[in-house]
């Protein structure tokens, strides 16, 4: 049976630079083989939702369960295009206000914004705000071990993957009952209309209990 989106998908994966350097993957011998910090597990993700690259999961809508399949993205399709907009002088003020020390080769956050220092220069810092991968050609190669029927299985994914983290959960009456630790309570309700959407379930969060010391 072909993919369509919101299908739950299961998979093994690697993604390698034109030239060969992997720069992701979920399978042990890449990883080792890479170095990477990754886990080697299977990844599990909703089709059509942002939860994997984009060109990868358009690709992947249509195909079929228990193949392998490779793709070569150009830089457009992958992570983009370097803009030399995007390589800005900082103040070196701006780090000591985060605590930080300017190290060329170091990435840094920015307020959400992820940026690698170039050079330092006196009191002036250049760093680059491109995506570390923008301008190279990518290539990935992927077997979709299966397709989840399980509800709890996606509904444990999508949390993994929206919260990085679990919560108890039940499914009841049309109805998923969600238990979130009080100050995530807000957060978790913004996406009462997205597990609509891909479940079909009303989303009910119930806040746990807080522990309180004597």
């Amino acid at each position: 049976m072909k993919l369509k989106k919101n299908d739950f998908i299961e998979i093994n994966f690697t993604a390698r630079l034109k030239e060969g350097d992997i720069f992701d993957s979920n399978i042990k011998k890449d990883i080792e083989k890479a170095g990477l910090k990754t886990k080697p597990e299977p990844f599990i993700f909703a089709l059509g939702q942002g939860m994997f690259l984009k060109s990868v999961d358009d690709f992947l809508i249509g195909k079929e369960p228990g193949e392998t399949y490779e793709v070569e993205l150009s830089p457009e399709k992958a992570f983009g295009i370097r803009d030399t907009k995007l390589i800005q002088l900082i103040p070196l003020a701006v780090f000591k206000k985060h605590n930080l020390k300017a190290v060329p080769g170091m990435i840094y956050n920015f307020d959400g914004r992820l940026a690698k220092v170039l050079s330092v220069s006196g009191g002036r810092i250049r760093v680059d705000f491109n995506h570390p991968l923008a301008g190279k050609e990518v290539k990935y190669k992927i077997k979709i071990n299966k397709k989840i029927g399980d509800n709890k299985e996606k509904i444990k994914a999508m949390n993994k993957f929206l919260f990085k983290k679990e919560f108890k959960f039940e499914i009841k009456d049309k109805k998923l009952i969600m238990h979130v630790d009080p100050p995530l309570v807000k957060f978790v309700e913004m996406f009462k209309e997205k597990f609509k959407e891909i479940f079909n379930l009303d989303l009910k969060i119930k806040a746990l209990k807080e522990n309180k010391t004597k």
